[in-house]
């Protein structure tokens, strides 16, 4: 690039995007990289403060923002995404569907640690839907040196940072324990809110049942529910150290592998989650997914409905961040809980 006054630009091809902000009414590049400056143009240049331009001198081994951040991005670009227009020197991916969003974090610390290159994305782990933004790239000068991004490329590979995996389990099974559901003594209103999370990501329940606090008859109901077909198995309740719950111990029976039974987190300590050796998951809900905001569930239903396994350690790992605060105005997943 080449510093010149802006009075002398005339017939200069501008390096970079310029932006007029007007308050509460315009916020645009008002001149494109690209741009050959015209003499009406430098009126409005100076009202933007510039009494300077850098216009374009490109040297060889560098590489301009824009194509710098069209590098990176490709870096990042799974499936399911869609890549923007560079504006400003940045460009975004998106989301072209509803699903489940991972970041490889290792490999991106890597790259953010180069000088002069960032990648920003959402919290990996996490649900998304069509059209939300996923990340953004660019490069912090204007010109970066052509090695850098090689370096960047290098730890980059042929696997890209990020993947969208769209959901995958179609149905599910909640069984609701409890005498006193079972009797009718109360309504069950555990397996309606079980019912309508599952339904924002897609899922059908296609069974239910109410087998009360008889191990054995818990244990008939995952079996029976599982030998349905379904992609899914929720048991309801019983999940404590009382006595009469014996949700964990019909689960075990089952046949299940249990890969935890309590986690780090709050509300949902008492939760458990198991697989049967085809992959079919199957959880313990406790009771306080009936009534409160965002638990647990919440946390681990994205990763489990797009069938990727949890092992003990990631359970394990949702401690820092797992103490929901309770605000009074909820706003999960826009916060810091289970991130």
């Amino acid at each position: 690039m080449r510093l010149i006054r802006t009075q002398d630009a005339v017939g200069q091809v501008l390096c970079h995007d310029m932006t007029q902000i007007i308050p509460g009414q315009y916020k645009d590049a008002r001149f494109r990289k690209g741009h050959v400056v015209r003499e009406e143009d430098i009126p409005i240049l100076l009202s933007m403060g510039k009494e300077n331009l850098y216009v374009w001198e490109m040297q060889p081994g560098m590489v301009h923002e824009n194509d710098a951040a069209e590098r990176l991005c490709a870096l990042c670009e799974g499936g399911h995404m869609i890549r923007g227009q560079v504006k400003e020197g940045k460009l975004e991916l998106t989301a072209s569907i509803d699903g489940l969003f991972q970041v490889d974090g290792e490999r991106l610390n890597q790259i953010n640690l180069l000088d002069d290159i960032m990648i920003a994305t959402r919290h990996g782990g996490t649900a998304v839907r069509k059209g939300d933004k996923l990340c953004g790239t660019r490069v912090i000068p204007l010109v970066i040196a052509e090695e850098k991004l090689r370096r960047a490329e290098e730890i980059g590979g042929n696997v890209p940072l990020l993947s969208l995996l769209p959901w995958k389990l179609k149905t599910a099974a909640v069984i609701a324990t409890g005498s006193e559901i079972a009797a009718g003594r109360i309504a069950d209103a555990f397996t309606p809110v079980v019912i309508r999370k599952l339904s924002a990501f897609g899922v059908e329940t296609v069974r239910t049942a109410q087998p009360g606090d008889d191990m054995a008859a818990i244990t008939r109901e995952i079996l029976a529910a599982k030998a349905g077909g379904a992609g899914l198995i929720l048991c309801t309740g019983g999940m404590s150290v009382d006595p009469d719950d014996r949700t964990p111990g019909a689960i075990k029976a089952s046949g299940a592998h249990i890969v935890a039974y309590g986690a780090p987190v709050l509300p949902g300590a008492m939760f458990l989650l198991g697989y049967f050796e085809d992959g079919t998951p199957v959880m313990g809900l406790p009771g306080c997914v009936m009534y409160a905001k965002s638990t647990i569930f919440d946390l681990v239903l994205p990763r489990i409905i797009a069938g990727v396994p949890i092992t003990r350690a990631e359970i394990a790992g949702m401690g820092e961040g797992g103490l929901c605060l309770g605000c009074g105005t909820c706003t999960y997943p826009n916060c810091g809980f289970g991130k």
